[in-house]
């Protein structure tokens, strides 16, 4: 069940409680809108550190690197306590780098990490241990030679640092493997075990040793055990196959790669589906009785399940190590490197996706019996029949019985040192492999549906109040590969490591560890409201040991709050030698099983890279003050900032916008540290904005494809007729195309053309965009496999002269293509199968690069002067710069909205779907000569958009997506769908979402307007206040609009002028107390004034709008350079803000006369000030 927050949006406190709660839960989605909303509430919150640290977290296993990447920075920045040290949060940070592929950034951020003083062993160890990764892994830090040679150096250094570092012994191993050290490499493997106990990945790269060594019979021992660890491990399923196939057993080779393809991590599903069929049919060739006959050289995978696991690789104690040799006298074996010592049968269940005949064609396959025995059910049943039992069956009957007897000391010696706990706390670490196999096998449960909370996952009343450190593979855009199977709620792990695996460019973990020793290991979907139906997340490590802080019962005496006590867990990648797709992620993978071993995923031939989650344990002791004495007793009482919002404290309330400024002013003198509750320009009781639900009743089927509103032009006099103006700015058309008005305007469309461009400026700067050239109405993944929204383009730069060359070949290249086809079809009779053959080529992939040249300015007058003075023929709504449009009193350019832009572009050249900035209207003119398709959805509709981002583990705002059709038609979202040609004119109207698509070679220019209506002006503010829950900056400095506006704009409509007299009275009211409270305080206030261009000031830390008083550092103002802060971030950095300088850019007197002199005028006053009489236009 979950709250609504619009009950509770006034209470920070309850707020940041529930966040934490959802938090413990994994339940990210509404973790991340909690705390989001106590920030909104309260950007000073006591504990907005810890905030910024959990959302660094959460937004960094989304994938969301750039939001990750922001509050980990905010979180640096804040001089408060918190549960991660300063060094812990840089270490996130260069693993942000890394994750995103900006690998000399990352390298150069551990590399400043290592000059650290006192830097803490276990950052030291895991700071190495990623360089030495990076370093193996990243072809770009040198040769391979070279980079081997700093990885061994590096992970050297990192077991120097740290000796039990499984992860670091596993690298190294992968180190030495890659440069033909076969033995270090088993030595290595060896101590990663030991150290780490069991791992998926270090079998499976113990497999690809045996296998390169010609030593079939141990590689599919090792194989089997990465298997059964990890049921959904595709390397190993696919190394096993190949294996398989190596010995010429197609049977058992294609059950592995089904096994592979079922796996929801699976990234080169098409490979091995052919891989499958080429099996099948050659199976189908062979006669029956050849297949019966053929002498196999390894045990089917059935039998396979059932061998012995290798204990000597992972067993931990020397008893179970003297076990092992006597094992092996009684069955000695030659072992060329390390070879796989016989021990006790682990009969585990096979997987749930072994499979069965009917899926391989008709083939046996005895996988479709299921094995639920256990080894010491197995031993029972084999003396049961002793004396009826064949040569093998005795000799498994003597393995079973020596290594029970072993097994028993080995438990019972570890149960008398460490089972002194309560009935859910695990052996020690002693116990042996197989007790640990077979705990897990016993632990293992099935759920597929969806779960709204764990069961027993928690101590009751016990809450997170610790912070968790994320774990993702270095490198790629790809999102993180979730798990199946976790360890039952109930238990905590018997592992102090968790390996997960995803080849070397995605990945993704949480890790946290409480206050005792016990972790407990959750894989739990998240809860999920009615309208968030499919939400998913990662795996947790999570202690059960902390308790709810003070500040959320206010009568707690004690608090104990853990710091970093993070534990280890990194990823372990492996070997892989036939394939190279990358690893795409499945947002919908997480299914709620449990058992006490770690899922791993391994993708072939890529490695994977592991971070640090295992750091120092620290405690902080807070006093029955609570929460809040945290802040108090690092910054002086400058009653700048309310921690306990009381909005019946507010002025506002008992104040209306037809108040004075004396009486504002009246209001607000001696309001002290109660403050303003926020920095919100909506009304004080509003509660923060969210995203609109789907309208209802929802449309029906035959309404979800709308003819889109278009006008057709004839001459001048229809381009200026003032309904057309009324008919653009009408909500109930979200989209108008102008058809024609580039000739009924006689537009010289041609100082637009690239011809011109170049002649006038081929140096000019263009940003490019690599893209995949794909149907206009789909979007597949690189490999063509599947449908998705993510749709992702590199960003580089050129000039007009070279991306005019890149368009002008392009068109060429398409020529040559064309008259090949010609041909093609000349010599096919059949168009229909060509044209069939086609499409689905198209769709399979893998699809053609192609460049767009995208945000080209034309706002230099001097450059652009005949360009801009042509568009100055444009009617006055549609115009550029006009006294109707808003976006012409901001006193400042803001590129590609108040200025002109333009896009040079080549068919398939996108730009994804967006609302414009600040919800604004929009003017597109295609110049031509090719067309444009558009794609548009009402602003009513763009929480369904949102939602389905959300969905796909994307940011609405930042994200680049393109929808998926067929999901807005079953979630009944109406799509305007039309083609703009040369010469048309595109008006999008406010807060519409829409995506494009370049159907030929054209050039399109555009800009945005602001209509001076009160739903613009509505929508724009709506957009103002989300972007500050969600941490985004705005474009659009909406306080110092408003100002502008109040002074340059008569106003007669009464609800807009409602709205901009709130903004003046809201923003007038914080600008006098926060005033009040530094002159109160002792900190002078120093005149600096404005200059006429200046642009609006934004914090530099939190990229919020900072409006007359200016928190400048010390530093910056003597050089002039001026580095803002608002005034929560400057406390943040320095408490008592002795590092900082206050400037004031207007008087006091000014901004009260402004207010005053804002009035609302008549109808007919304001329609002679905007319609003066009509133009002599001739025809």
């Amino acid at each position: 069940m979950h709250f609504e927050f619009i009950l509770v949006y006034g209470n920070a406190v309850f707020l940041y409680g529930l966040g934490l709660v959802y938090f413990y839960y994994n339940a990210f989605h509404w973790a991340i809108k909690a705390f989001q909303e106590v920030l909104y509430v309260d950007p000073s919150f006591c504990r907005a550190k810890e905030i910024h640290l959990r959302l660094g977290l959460m937004f960094k296993v989304n994938t969301d690197y750039e939001s990750s990447l922001k509050h980990f920075q905010l979180a640096l920045i804040d001089c408060n306590p918190s549960t991660l040290s300063k060094v812990e949060i840089q270490f996130h940070i260069a693993h942000l780098y890394e994750t995103q592929q900006k690998y000399h950034f990352a390298k150069e951020a551990y590399e400043q990490l290592l000059q650290t003083e006192n830097l803490p062993a276990q950052v030291k160890a895991s700071v190495l241990q990623q360089l030495g990764w990076m370093h193996h892994n990243v072809d770009l830090l040198g040769d391979k030679a070279t980079k081997e040679s700093y990885a061994i150096q590096y992970l050297q250094k990192s077991l120097e640092a740290d000796p039990n570092s499984g992860q670091s012994w596993y690298f190294l191993g992968r180190c030495y493997s890659s440069i033909g050290k076969v033995q270090d490499a088993f030595i290595s493997y060896r101590q990663s075990i030991d150290k780490s106990e069991a791992s998926a990945d270090t079998w499976c790269s113990i497999g690809v040793l045996y296998q390169q060594q010609n030593q079939p019979m141990d590689a599919l021992q090792a194989y089997i055990c990465a298997v059964q660890l990890d049921h959904g491990h595709v390397a190993a399923w696919t190394d096993l196959g190949t294996l398989y196939e190596s010995c010429n057993q197609p049977q058992d080779a294609i059950k592995c790669y089904l096994n592979a393809t079922r796996s929801k991590s699976c990234s080169n599903t098409s490979t091995l589906a052919g891989r499958i069929k080429f099996l099948q049919a050659q199976l189908c060739n062979l006669p029956q009785s050849s297949l019966q006959n053929k002498t196999k050289l390894l045990p089917s995978i059935e039998e396979a399940w059932s061998l012995p696991i290798p204990a000597e690789l992972t067993s931990r104690q020397g008893a179970m190590n003297t076990a092992q040799k006597a094992s092996k006298a009684h069955h000695p074996k030659t072992e060329p490197v390390l070879g796989l010592s016989q021990t006790a049968i682990l009969q585990q269940s096979l997987p749930v996706h072994m499979i069965s005949s009917s899926q391989v064609d008709g083939l046996s396959s005895p996988a479709k019996k299921k094995r639920t025995s256990s080894p010491i059910k197995h031993l029972e049943q084999l003396q049961t029949n002793k004396d009826n039992l064949n040569p093998a069956q005795k000799l498994r009957l003597e393995q079973l019985e020596s290594n029970f007897v072993l097994m028993q000391q080995v438990l019972h010696k570890g149960q008398s040192s460490h089972l002194s706990g309560p009935n859910d706390e695990q052996p020690s670490l002693s116990t042996g492999p197989a007790q640990y196999l077979q705990a897990a096998s016993t632990g293992i449960q099935k759920q597929t549906g969806p779960r709204t909370m764990p069961d027993n996952s928690v101590t009751q009343g016990a809450a997170l109040n610790h912070l968790s450190s994320h774990i993702a593979t270095s490198g790629g855009q790809q999102g993180p590969t979730f798990t199946k199977e976790s360890q039952p709620s109930g238990n905590r792990s018997l592992m102090p490591e968790t390996s997960r695996h995803a080849g070397d460019k995605s990945n993704g973990c949480v890790v946290v560890k409480g206050l005792s020793n016990h972790v407990q290991q959750l894989t739990v979907e998240p809860v999920c409201g009615p309208i968030q139906g499919d939400c998913t997340s990662p795996n947790l490590l999570i202690s059960d040991s902390s308790h709810i802080s003070a500040s959320l019962t206010g009568k707690a005496s004690d608090v104990v709050v853990t710091e970093a006590c993070n534990k280890a867990s990194n990823i372990h990648p492996a070997i892989h030698t036939k394939t190279n797709n990358s690893i795409t992620s499945s947002s919908s993978s997480v299914i709620f099983t449990t058992t006490s071993f770690s899922k791993s995923t391994e993708q072939a031939t890529t490695h994977s890279v592991t971070i640090l989650n295992s750091l120092q344990n620290r405690l902080h002791t807070i006093n029955r003050e609570g929460l809040e004495n945290l802040q108090s007793s690092k910054k002086p009482d400058l009653p700048v900032i309310s921690l306990k919002p009381d909005p019946q404290i507010i002025p506002s309330l008992s104040m209306s916008i037809y108040s004075s400024s004396t009486e504002v002013l009246k209001a607000c003198r001696n309001l002290g540290k109660n403050g303003l509750s926020n920095s919100h320009i909506f009304l004080d009781k509003c509660p923060p904005p969210r995203p609109p639900t789907s309208p209802y009743p929802p449309l029906p089927k035959d309404k979800l494809n709308p003819p889109t509103p278009s006008i057709y032009l004839e001459n001048k006099r229809d381009a200026f007729f003032p309904p057309l103006h009324q008919f653009c700015i009408n909500p109930k058309n979200p989209v108008t195309v102008i058809r024609g008005l580039a000739g009924a305007l006689k537009l010289d469309l041609g100082l637009f053309s690239t011809k011109t461009l170049v002649e006038a400026n081929n140096e000019h700067l263009v940003e490019v965009r690599t893209q995949l050239l794909q149907p206009a109405d789909e979007n597949w993944d690189p490999t063509g496999t599947k449908k998705i929204w993510r749709c992702e383009s590199n960003r580089s730069h050129t000039t007009i002269a070279k991306y005019a060359q890149y368009q002008a070949s392009s068109f060429q290249e398409s020529l040559r293509e064309e008259n090949e086809k010609r041909m093609q079809h000349k010599e096919y009779s059949d168009n229909e199968s060509a044209a069939s053959d086609f499409s689905g080529k198209r769709r399979k992939g893998p699809f053609k690069t192609i460049k767009f040249g995208t945000n080209i300015d034309l706002s230099d007058d001097k450059k652009w002067k005949l360009q801009l003075h042509e568009l100055t023929k444009l009617p006055a709504f549609v115009r550029v710069v006009s006294a109707g449009n808003i976006l012409s009193h901001l006193g400042h350019s803001i590129l590609g909205m108040n200025t002109v832009q333009l896009y040079m572009k080549v068919p398939g050249s996108r730009t994804p779907g967006h609302q414009e900035n600040n919800n604004f209207c929009s003017v597109n003119i295609n110049i031509g000569p090719g067309d444009c398709e558009w794609f548009v959805v009402p602003e009513d509709y763009w929480g369904v958009l949102n939602h389905f981002c959300e969905k796909n583990n994307l940011n609405f705002l930042m994200s680049s997506w393109w929808p998926n059709l067929e999901d807005l038609y079953e979630a009944n979202v109406p799509v305007y769908r039309f083609i703009q040609r040369p010469g048309d004119l595109v008006w999008i109207n406010a807060g519409t979402v829409h995506w494009v698509q370049a159907v030929g070679w054209c050039n399109n220019i555009a800009w945005n307007v602001g209509p001076l209506t009160a739903c613009q002006y509505k929508l724009a503010v709506e957009r103002y206040e989300w972007n500050k829950l969600q941490s985004v900056k705005s474009v659009v400095p909406m306080v110092h609009l408003s100002w502008n506006m109040a002074r340059n704009i008569k106003v007669s409509d009464p609800k807009l002028f409602e709205m901009i007299k709130y903004c003046l009275l809201k923003v007038l009211k914080q600008c006098q107390t926060l005033r009040e409270a530094l002159i109160t305080a002792g900190k002078e206030v120093i005149w600096h004034g404005r200059t006429s261009d200046e642009p609006a000031h934004y914090c530099s830390i939190c990229e919020v709008e900072v409006f007359d008083l200016l928190f400048v550092t010390k530093e910056s103002n003597s050089q002039k350079t001026y580095t803002v802060h608002c005034q929560d971030c400057a406390r943040k950095t320095s408490g008592n803000l002795d590092n900082f300088v206050v400037l004031e850019q207007y008087k006091m007197e000014d901004l009260l006369q402004v207010y005053d002199q804002f009035t609302l005028v008549s109808e007919i006053n304001m329609f002679l000030r905007y319609h003066p009489p009509p133009l002599d236009i001739a025809p």
